[in-house]
């Protein structure tokens, strides 16, 4: 799965943690009833965002469906999000992934560079994309702006030369992605959201071509392929101010919507977002918490946008001496999860399919170990539950896609 919004276990309420998956799962069996096994693998982070903006300005809350047991939720059943939200995201991410296939193509990135490969992606490509468009006919929303963003970007690029604003080339992402968030609005039945929520969308893919090319930046360079960082000759300070800006630009965006119930889409679109632009510029990681990097404002005090969650220390921070320049930030509004930080972790379901956690924990064989193993893998109970058992040692570890998130905690 790609995206820029990949939020932790940490930063997340077991409420707004349910949230986010259900979108997640609404997208990937949204995707594979309208297209087939194949199109799921197009499930991204960043086009459920689609999805829950829809929920978050329905009245009475989302429409939900129940769905079976799944490897990736470690053989559990959910609840999952249905509907326009669903299918509108569904839309969005088979477009967005023919846009990153063609874009492979183009510049023959791994096995895209064999003819033979990059013929079939392109069809593949063109396949994805049509299938978006008929998605997105179905609920009312035209696809052809996110058509024409993709196939326009090739020649756009081509005329751009150094000194030209870095932003010239992020133009039709942020016409597309206005779009997608506008029709939420129509979705939802508020229609005053539409222009506050084409700002956020278009501020949200200005931030996601920019951090993407940030982050190619290396592999650009050594393949040879067109950057728009590296085109225009934009140092990365003045890229990293446009993020700066560009999250607080969605924030107050935001502010001038109606929701009925907005938490979710501000963690995610408010704090997740700036916690992206940090990741991607080095301003976050496992640091211990009085380690978190400050930039400085004229007056010697840390930048508002210097710590996650607009000017807020990381939960948990205890400042250690006298505050100084790169001490504790100014006081913020609560963050998602509110006073104390997330609550502890919620009971799972256990069982045969579910191997337990003991206290103090109890050895397996090798045999019966590898057995276990090989089950928790197929599961993907590895990566995708929260903690699980060693399969030998039966001691409790953290999930392994949870270990990867840059959140200021220590993860023990």
């Amino acid at each position: 799965m790609f995206g820029i919004i990949r939020p932790c276990r940490h930063r997340l309420t077991a409420r707004l943690r349910a949230d986010w998956t259900a979108h997640l799962c609404g997208l990937c069996l949204a995707l594979r009833d309208e297209h087939g096994q194949l199109a799921r693998v197009v499930t991204n982070y960043d086009g459920l965002v689609v999805s829950a903006l829809v929920e978050a300005q329905v009245p009475d809350g989302g429409q939900r469906r129940a769905a079976g047991p799944c490897p990736l939720r470690g053989m559990r059943g959910a609840s999952v999000a249905k509907g326009g939200g669903a299918h509108l995201a569904a839309s969005v991410s088979l477009v967005l992934a023919a846009a990153k296939v063609r874009d492979h193509v183009e510049d023959g990135d791994w096995a895209f560079g064999h003819r033979s490969i990059a013929g079939g992606a392109r069809r593949l490509a063109g396949r994805w994309a049509e299938q978006g468009g008929a998605t997105g006919q179905r609920i009312g929303f035209d696809t052809a702006v996110l058509l024409d963003a993709v196939d326009g970007q090739d020649s756009l690029e081509r005329g751009i030369r150094t000194g030209d604003s870095v932003l010239a080339a992020t133009g039709p992402t942020e016409e597309a992605t206005g779009a997608a968030f506008a029709q939420t609005a129509v979705l939802a039945g508020r229609p005053g959201n539409m222009a506050p929520l084409r700002e956020a969308g278009r501020l949200f893919g200005r931030i996601a071509h920019l951090l993407d090319a940030v982050e190619d930046l290396a592999a650009d360079a050594a393949a040879g392929a067109w950057n728009p960082v590296t085109a225009t000759g934009t140092a990365l300070d003045e890229v990293h101010r446009l993020c700066v800006d560009a999250v607080l630009g969605v924030r107050l965006a935001l502010g001038e919507a109606e929701f009925a119930d907005g938490t979710l889409v501000h963690a995610l679109l408010a704090h997740e977002l700036e916690v992206a632009v940090g990741r991607t510029f080095g301003l976050a990681g496992h640091r211990p918490p009085g380690e978190w990097p400050g930039r400085q404002g004229a007056a010697g005090n840390p930048h508002p946008g210097a710590y996650p969650g607009h000017g807020m220390p990381p939960p948990g921070y205890q400042p250690t001496g006298a505050p100084g320049p790169s001490g504790p930030p100014p006081p913020g509004p609560p963050g998602p999860y509110g006073p104390g930080g997330p609550p502890a972790e919620e009971p799972r379901p256990e069982g045969w399919m579910y191997p337990r956690i003991h206290t103090p924990p109890r050895r397996r064989g090798a045999l019966h170990g590898c057995a276990v193993a090989l089950f928790m893998c197929v599961t993907c109970q590895f990566c995708c539950r929260d903690p699980f058992p060693g399969p030998w040692s039966g001691t409790r570890r953290d999930g392994l896609c949870d270990c990867s998130c840059d959140c200021p905690c220590s993860c023990d």
